[in-house]
């Protein structure tokens, strides 16, 4: 992929260095001299600061305590795997045939990762408030309710009350297959909202895919609902 018009539309950033964001995309599956550790090394600590001046400023009289289990909340691997799914990022990074074969491309950790890695680069040329302007514009895009009690709700609830409020309906899960031995079964699941399959997602468990499929269902319909 050589072109990155599309992903630097959704981040609100151009890279002037295009290797830049070639290293953040770089998974070391890959087998290339560099990989986006250092810049998801960086990149998240760069989020870290971000997110917490943001909920400083957002939420002037809540003690320290409140912010802490906010920023917990949004500053981990499902937060920013969130945050990646919004860009859509599995599509544009790099990774081997065997992780590519291994669903690569929709793991958590994988993505979160990617996401970490690109502030990171966004961080490394332009500083500290190129950074920030892309992360809080993604963040809230894909939370467009920031506080404790919301973030602090399984993503199963939260895709249900948020469908409900604005479309009027309820979310149905379907199993769409299950693979392997008894002992290590994998599941997957469809989330349809409005009998229209919107995400899908495999797990461990029935109830872990289906939390993974809310969490992208949910990421999608947040950023449709502020188009």
């Amino acid at each position: 992929m050589d072109d990155y018009f599309e992903l630097e539309s959704k981040l609100g950033y151009s890279f002037k260095n295009k290797q830049l964001i070639i290293e953040a995309l770089t998974h070391k599956s890959f087998k290339k001299p560099y990989n986006n550790e250092r810049l998801e090394f960086l990149g998240d600590a760069v989020l870290d600061l971000i997110v917490g001046e943001y909920l400083f400023k957002k939420f002037p009289t809540s003690d320290e305590g409140t912010l802490s289990k906010i920023r917990a909340s949004l500053v981990n691997e499902n937060g920013f795997a969130l945050l990646a799914n919004g860009l859509n990022l599995g599509k544009y990074i790099y990774i081997s045939l065997a992780e590519e074969n291994n669903e690569g491309r929709t793991k958590l950790s994988l993505l979160s990762n990617a996401f970490e890695a690109v502030i990171g680069a966004i961080y490394i040329e332009d500083g500290l408030n190129s950074a920030k302007n892309t992360a809080i514009k993604l963040l809230e895009e894909c939370h467009p309710i920031i506080d404790l009690q919301t973030l602090s709700k399984d993503y199963k609830t939260a895709l249900q009350e948020f469908t409900q409020a604005k479309h009027g309906i309820t979310p149905i899960y379907e199993m769409t297959g299950s693979y392997g031995p008894d002992h290590k079964k994998e599941f997957e699941i469809e989330v349809l909202i409005n009998n229209k399959t919107l995400a899908s997602a495999k797990g461990k468990s029935k109830k872990e895919a289906q939390q993974k499929a809310a969490q992208i269902a949910l990421s999608i319909l947040s950023i449709e609902d502020t188009k």
